[in-house]
């Protein structure tokens, strides 16, 4: 087993946002603009959803060379010979003090193509971070849901958190074999962006870790994606 050394007087910021390759609600493509509001988050790691183009060479729909920029943070490298950032369009943002130590990719079942990561950073502190974006049918969420959780018990133990576009409403019905394992954010409503209904976004986290939900003031992101971000603080116990 891992023998951690974090530090509970050094919480982490975390954010995750579906942004949709950068098309925002006025059907504006503006990466500036989505760089802007995750820069505007002040998070340490950022989870993002369809952040690569979906059709040929999948590249990514954030310039590179912007992204430190405009953000302070560099993606995480998941992939390489491809012009995109992530897999399945995750891609991970994080400061320059975390460091990539263990990474998987996962190809996950159900009818669409879809995808998690699930990344080790090591830097101040030693975390894992799952990032996914489940399916459109429940059936294939709970199936993608059982990947997930299959494939982080194959991995030594480490303080984990299960983040990303859940595309599930329910907390009892489509999320509760999660739950059996995870504790779960309180829901916060991030879907539509404009006027947020349904909680879409979800963050999850082991029971080593404790969660503390952050305000995300509804101007940020509520032109630049139909989701808005969601944004909580870590603190390891």
């Amino acid at each position: 087993m891992e023998t951690m050394h974090n530090d509970s007087k050094m919480p982490l910021r975390l954010a995750t946002w579906n942004i949709r390759a950068g098309l925002g609600t006025d059907l504006r493509r503006d990466a500036a603009r989505v760089l802007d509001v995750i820069g505007a988050l002040g998070a340490d790691i950022v989870a993002l959803q369809e952040a690569d183009f979906r059709l040929g060479s999948r590249p990514s729909a954030l310039p590179q060379h912007l992204i430190a920029r405009q953000t302070g943070l560099a993606a995480l490298a998941l992939q390489t010979g491809t012009d995109g950032i992530g897999w399945h369009g995750n891609a991970i943002l994080v400061r320059s003090d975390l460091r990539l130590s263990g990474l998987d990719r996962l190809d996950l079942p159900g009818l669409e193509p879809r995808g998690a990561i699930i990344a080790d950073l090591d830097g101040p502190a030693q975390l894992r971070l799952v990032a996914v974006h489940l399916g459109l049918l429940r059936a294939s969420r709970r199936r993608q849901l059982d990947a997930i959780r299959d494939a982080i018990a194959r991995r030594p133990p480490r303080p984990t958190v299960i983040l990303g576009d859940f595309n599930e409403p329910s907390c009892r019905v489509g999320l509760g074999r999660l739950a059996r394992s995870f504790h779960l954010l309180a829901p916060e409503p991030t879907f539509p962006s404009r006027m947020p209904w349904f909680a879409l976004d979800r963050m999850a986290h082991s029971s080593d870790l404790s969660l503390r939900p952050l305000s995300v003031p509804l101007h940020r992101g509520a032109q630049a994606s139909d989701h808005l971000p969601l944004l909580a603080e870590v603190h390891f116990a």
